[in-house]
């Protein structure tokens, strides 16, 4: 029986508004030992994603931190799973959009954020039939 998402994904997801600057998105992100966050915009409605890699190019650009919001970096136009998806699609979608996490989306939600270490974790324990002693980072 393939695994799903559900049983992979971080439910515990950062979620963080679009005006927080990427020091302080960056900081939130190494606090809570994830590799992105969720951007919830009220005014929009819209949830977006900010990665590390995101914080990375913006600093290898020479942008300050402290002066660059979270919106002027947001991916917005982002690739939702559901709980019910197995690792096999999530891992595809992930290959084919070229990104390494994916928001988990019940109806309108955020419920979770599955990435590839996610996967990579639940593929390796299946292969060697040990248990992960925890799949949330």
């Amino acid at each position: 029986m393939p695994t799903l998402v559900r049983e992979a994904m971080s439910s515990l997801v950062l979620t963080i508004g679009p005006a927080h600057t990427l020091r302080q998105a960056a900081a939130l992100m190494s606090a809570r030992r994830v590799g992105a966050a969720v951007v919830f915009d009220p005014d929009t409605s819209g949830v977006g994603i900010l990665t590390e890699r995101d914080v990375l190019n913006s600093l290898g650009a020479g942008q300050d931190p402290d002066r660059e919001s979270a919106q002027e970096h947001t991916t917005t136009e982002v690739v939702f799973a559901t709980p019910e998806w197995t690792l096999e699609q999530a891992a595809a979608a992930m290959t084919h959009g070229g990104f390494r996490h994916l928001i988990v989306l019940e109806g309108q939600e955020p419920v979770g954020v599955v990435s590839v270490r996610d996967i990579v974790r639940c593929w390796t324990s299946a292969r060697t039939g040990e248990v992960p002693s925890t799949l949330a980072v």
